[in-house]
């Protein structure tokens, strides 16, 4: 236990630079934390800090010792948090931020609820790339890959897109046979939040097919508004399955040009990357990954 007294004396000293602003956070004189560290050097057999009258400085050996330390600390608070979860249930607040597609987390979110009454929710639903760092946010449910090295990512599932309509539209207007058929159609689109770009359409085009663009009958930067305009017989949509697997159940909308769609799309859940997670996150990350996508989810 002394050792990791000195050990966790040395690596304040190391993030502070200071042995005074290091003496005052623990209640004791500077003096004392220098000789605590003159104590673990002679002990060492290395110097750990160059020092001068103004300031102090890691040598390479108490860079190279810092790391280690850090790790030592780690491991402690980690086998400290084990032994307090298993005394305790997961209790407390969780920010999250949640894409706007209430009808696929709600129900997982109303069942975790239930299940966890002492943890607190605040849900942030928005489609922009948020900062989950900078915005203070423990979790965050996207589509795509990872591109922030700062977070760790959970693979909850897949998902395709399709090019879908009304009965009464189809009727109306008649069914595409061909990609280029689609620009004698009312299309609504959707835009990304975050860029103001619309999305495209994965179509795979024949080499025969000729130029053509997609009308721009409605554009929308929520998904769940273009599924209602659809179900309404006033367009075509490209939807995530999830989003039209009801709809399509209930005769509201039908598939069409299944054989020129292609698209796999991802949803993985963020968090900021820590070795070790407060039990009331690793909670909510175990709960999502058994309750969203039962079926296709590869860790």
């Amino acid at each position: 236990m002394e050792s990791l007294g000195s050990i966790s004396l040395f690596v304040l000293v190391a993030e502070t630079r200071s042995f005074t602003e290091a003496g005052k956070r623990l209640g004791i004189s500077s003096s004392g934390v220098g000789k605590s560290i003159a104590r673990l050097e002679e002990k060492l057999g290395v110097r750990l800090f160059q020092r001068n009258t103004r300031s102090i400085a890691l040598t390479l050996e108490g860079s190279l010792f810092l790391e280690r330390c850090r790790r030592i600390l780690a491991e402690l608070e980690a086998a400290e948090m084990e032994l307090s979860n298993t005394r305790e249930q997961p209790r407390g607040k969780l920010r999250i931020s949640l894409p706007l597609v209430s009808s696929l987390v709600m129900p997982v979110i109303i069942q975790f609820m239930r299940a966890y009454p002492e943890i607190e929710l605040d849900i942030d639903f928005s489609d922009r790339m948020v900062d989950v760092i900078e915005e203070g946010f423990d979790a965050v449910l996207r589509t795509g890959e990872p591109g922030d090295s700062r977070l760790i990512s959970k693979r909850l599932g897949s998902f395709q897109l399709q090019i879908v309509a009304s009965p009464d539209y189809l009727a109306q207007h008649g069914v595409p046979k061909r990609p280029s058929d689609l620009s004698a159609h009312s299309c609504l689109l959707h835009k990304f939040p975050s860029t103001g770009k619309v999305e495209p359409w994965p179509l795979r085009i024949e080499t025969a097919e000729p130029d053509f663009e997609l009308p721009q009958t409605l554009v929308c930067n929520t998904t769940e508004v273009i599924v209602d305009v659809a179900c309404s017989g006033l367009g075509m949509a490209c939807l995530p399955d999830f989003m039209t697997a009801n709809a399509i159940k209930n005769q509201q909308l039908v598939q069409v040009l299944a054989d020129y769609t292609v698209h796999t799309g991802v949803f993985r859940l963020l968090w900021p990357s820590s070795k070790h997670l407060s039990l009331r996150l690793r909670t909510f990350i175990d709960f999502m990954h058994s309750q969203l996508f039962v079926s296709d989810r590869p860790s």
